[in-house]
């Protein structure tokens, strides 16, 4: 089965929800809804508005989860346990509209970094307890390799494979622009077989400036080819600023990816 795809922006968390229309408009099958600000699923009223939007389009959804000042390998126990709830929160209340939840991993704070081996171990007991919180409800969570930034963990396929390994209800979301920035994408390419899901946004190889599909180093007719041969899912989301850049971006992913 062809990849399909999905568009995301985290810039639009604050704005009014009316912009989603266009996802569809543009052309795309599904969005990626990031759960943070105006789009947090355990208020009510957002939920509500979301579920509007949805039920009056054909759009699938997929669901990225909050991060804004949480850290799952926090050695501070109250902040920890608050973000493994926030998390398991979110993919609770995902459930009725997707399979899959994608989720940041933690970073190491400053007094994080003068115990790595505790940190491991915490963000493999969030990851046990949000994987637990996943196969109750039915859905998958997804963990996300990251950009250069050296205090997150995560920044290439094998760390990001060897933290998930094992756990139930835990997947990997690989970031093909997360791993630009740190020279990582020949690497991904090589394991997308053990992929559950991907991200596909642009950047020049120092940062994560999220640009349209060809405005910035990657080569897409590579990358491209190897999702088509070895990718196992269905779904490639696109992270991008705004519609006109989404309309950009599926034009090439229409030529690349086949």
């Amino acid at each position: 089965m062809s990849v399909v795809p999905y568009f995301s922006s985290s810039s639009t968390v604050w704005e009014s929800i009316e912009w989603v229309f266009g996802i569809e408009e543009v052309g795309y099958t599904g969005w990626e809804i990031s759960a943070d600000g105006n789009y947090r699923l355990e208020k009510p009223e957002n939920k509500r508005a979301i579920l509007d939007v949805v039920e009056s389009t054909h759009l699938d959804v997929t669901v990225h989860a909050p991060y804004a000042d949480l850290n799952l390998a926090s050695i501070n126990d109250p902040i920890w346990r608050e973000s493994v709830r926030q998390i398991c929160a979110c993919i609770e209340h995902a459930a009725d509209l997707t399979d899959r939840v994608t989720l940041h991993p933690g970073y190491l704070s400053p007094a994080g970094k003068l115990l790595p081996g505790k940190t491991w171990a915490l963000q493999k007991e969030a990851l046990r307890l949000i994987g637990a919180c996943g196969e109750e409800h039915g859905v998958k969570a997804c963990l996300e390799n990251m950009i250069n930034i050296p205090e997150f963990l995560c920044h290439d396929a094998d760390e990001l494979l060897g933290i998930t390994d094992g756990i139930e209800g835990v997947g990997v979301t690989f970031d093909l622009g997360h791993a630009n920035t740190v020279r990582a994408v020949d690497g991904f390419l090589k394991q997308i077989g053990a992929a559950d899901h991907i991200h596909i946004h642009d950047n020049h190889g120092s940062s994560d400036e999220h640009l349209a599909l060809g405005d910035g180093i990657i080569d897409w007719e590579k990358v491209g080819h190897a999702v088509a041969a070895g990718y196992r899912g269905k779904v490639a989301v696109v992270e991008g600023r705004n519609l006109e850049e989404a309309a950009r971006s599926l034009a090439v992913f229409r030529r690349r990816f086949v």
